[in-house]
């Protein structure tokens, strides 16, 4: 199917529908530069100045952003973005509406901010075009419900103990999922499928495909909005990538093609496994530039216990046409359907930003004309080192210490971010491994301290 572009409301539709919808609250939603959501929230008096976009906020308070003497930031908001919430409680409906914009951040004389994640993304959309690309996107997030304590304080007993694609009574999720997904339908979501996944109360909800920008806004929309649910059914929605040992991590798989001219680039009939030389280059790119783009699409000490053999996540820098080991896989329809799907990424990431680090390696193949090696139709877990060597297999950083040490070393990469997010990502994912490696863990004193 052929994407679809929809005109966006403009100034005065919305202030109209904010008036017709009786909405008390506007909330003008940005994220930083970790991925954390935040908004600013305006009452009705406050909408018109709101729309012009010339609501400040202090930006020396929010990860990653300024300085105290350089502090004020200006919200911009897109008005593409505008929706009004569903009612999630009935004291919500007690209140009165609530309405949402997503924002870009800008300086005080309207220059916009190096330091947002959107820009960062939206930089490389308008390289992407410069090439006659569009970049289209679908995303399956999955989470885990876990229970909360008599006290509301979240624990890691799970809410059931089924498995993929299970059902009710089994699946204990089934309702919560349903809730989830009429909730998204209401905010103008696309669902494509929903149901539990691999680990006990783990679940999955896929939406369909759209434009880079419109995806990653909808990532972090989708994370609010299941938060939001399993609350008022006193569960707690956890996008951890590896809350549990033993089982399944969560991972945010990211369904990637380009489009030129309204038809889809990857596609050739008469090409290697029915794709283009520009999807073949694109691949290509990605896999260069892998082992730095993990720092972004899993940035927590956590990501990389989902990293490991096993447990179906990547941990092999190669593609394929047929089996699921390898960080790419290329499903089987064509057409304007055939895509890369990239499985490293996991949902705790910057969606702007680990979009924003795909398309850049991604291009970067197709402007270095590059040719990945020999996709992989064997399970590369059962190879053997040799094999690897052979086939040209690395292996992903094992850490995060290891990725951001790969990520300072990816001038494509290090370009894409911009100075003042790389100084700042680094900083703080520096500081969270330090925290982490000094920590005593009780696995350590479990496994050593009668023993020693």
């Amino acid at each position: 199917m052929t994407p679809q572009s929809t005109t966006p409301p403009t100034r005065d539709q919305i202030l109209q529908q904010l008036q017709e919808a009786e909405v008390k609250f506007l909330r003008l939603q940005f994220t930083d530069i970790l991925g954390t959501t935040k908004n600013v929230e305006v009452p009705k008096s406050q909408f018109a100045k709101a729309l012009n976009g010339d609501v400040t906020f202090d930006g020396s308070a929010v990860e990653g952003f300024t300085r105290v003497e350089e502090s004020d930031m200006l919200l911009r908001p897109d008005l593409g973005t505008f929706l009004i919430y569903p009612q999630f409680s009935r004291e919500e409906g007690e209140r009165g509406k609530v309405a949402r914009l997503i924002c870009d951040v800008a300086l005080p004389d309207g220059t916009p901010f190096d330091g947002d994640p959107r820009q960062v993304l939206k930089r490389q959309i308008a390289r992407a075009q410069a090439m006659g690309f569009e970049m289209f996107v679908g995303t399956e997030p999955e989470f885990f419900l876990f229970e909360r304590s008599p006290s509301g304080v979240g624990t890691t007993i799970t809410h059931d103990k089924a498995g993929y694609f299970d059902l009710a009574p089994i699946d204990k999720g089934e309702r919560i999922r349903r809730e989830i997904t009429n909730k998204l339908v209401e905010m103008g979501f696309e669902i494509e499928a929903a149901h539990h996944e691999v680990s006990p109360g783990q679940h999955e909800i896929d939406f369909r495909y759209a434009p880079a920008l419109e995806t990653a806004d909808r990532i972090a929309t989708f994370k609010f909005v299941v938060k939001r649910v399993a609350l008022e059914y006193g569960l707690l929605a956890s996008f951890l990538p590896k809350p549990l040992p033993g089982v399944n991590g969560s991972g945010m798989h990211c369904h990637l093609s380009l489009f030129k001219g309204g038809t889809n680039a990857f596609a050739d009939p008469g090409g290697e496994h029915g794709l283009s030389r520009t999807a073949q280059q694109f691949i290509a790119g990605l896999l260069d530039h892998a082992g730095a783009m993990v720092a972004i699409t899993n940035p927590l000490v956590n990501s990389y216990k989902r990293l490991v053999p096993g447990f179906e996540a990547p941990v092999n820098v190669a593609w394929s046409t047929s089996n699921r080991s390898a960080l790419i896989r290329i499903p089987a329809k064509r057409g304007n359907s055939t895509r890369a799907e990239v499985r490293m990424p996991d949902p705790s990431c910057n969606p702007y930003l680990a979009l924003a680090v795909m398309l850049a390696a991604g291009l970067d193949g197709i402007e270095q004309d590059m040719e990945p090696a020999p996709a992989i139709q064997r399970n590369i877990f059962k190879m053997t080192v040799r094999e690897k060597r052979h086939h040209r297999v690395k292996e992903l950083p094992s850490d995060l210490r290891e990725a951001v040490d790969e990520l300072e070393k990816d001038d494509v990469l290090r370009r894409a971010l911009g100075e003042h997010v790389l100084d700042h990502f680094v900083e703080a994912k520096r500081a969270e491994w330090r925290e982490y490696n000094a920590t005593v863990h009780a696995w350590e004193l479990e496994r050593y301290l009668d023993l020693i």
